[in-house]
């Protein structure tokens, strides 16, 4: 059996990026065509708009521009459809690369040793658009560790909770600390890489 997952970001509930879509920007990228993308991936030119409208209405701006007339007419990705794009792939890696790992949490069975998971309290929560910064005081240290801000909001963390700093090797992984003596609340799709 082989574990498998799939990445999207949402905004205000509504699918901004998912495979299909960033397929599609990146595509856009490459053959500075709409028409050539539509093409190379067999996809309808009204179906693709309709995506990329639908991609606009929930960023609140426009992720492709399209320019015409002019030697360098096309269809391009704005700096924030780039950004998203290059987002997604690494999102997309990271969470591949943990999943396909063997010792990535036991493979998820949650396996953890005291050795590898430290209590700290949250001094602060720094939000910066799809990902957020929690910084962590465990004596006599502070660490940063970079999570999705979907995995901040699902957690609940905020300033003053009490959390485990999940370390691995490569990685901090953050898990609240739902009573004094009960269990962590972790999600799979809640792991990113640290500073």
């Amino acid at each position: 059996m082989k574990a498998r997952t799939k990445v999207w970001f949402t905004e205000d509930g509504k699918t901004v990026m998912g495979a299909g879509r960033a397929k599609l920007l990146k595509t856009i990228e490459e053959e500075h065509s709409l028409r050539k993308a539509c093409k190379k991936l067999d996809i309808s030119y009204k179906q693709a708009w309709i995506v990329l409208k639908k991609m606009n209405e929930a960023l609140g701006e426009p992720a492709v521009v399209t320019v015409r007339g002019g030697k360098n007419q096309g269809t391009f990705l704005t700096d924030l459809g780039r950004k998203l794009l290059a987002e997604y792939e690494t999102s997309k890696q990271l969470i591949s690369e943990t999943i396909g790992d063997e010792t990535a949490w036991e493979n998820i069975s949650f396996k953890l040793s005291a050795r590898n998971q430290l209590p700290g309290k949250v001094l602060g929560v720094e939000k910066n658009g799809l990902v957020s910064k929690i910084t962590i005081q465990m004596e006599p240290s502070v660490i940063t560790s970079v999570v999705t801000e979907e995995a901040v909001e699902k957690l609940d963390i905020k300033p003053g909770d009490r959390v485990y700093a999940v370390i691995k090797s490569t990685e901090v992984m953050v898990a609240k600390i739902v009573g004094e003596k009960g269990p962590a609340k972790i999600d799979s799709r809640e792991i990113e890489r640290s500073d």
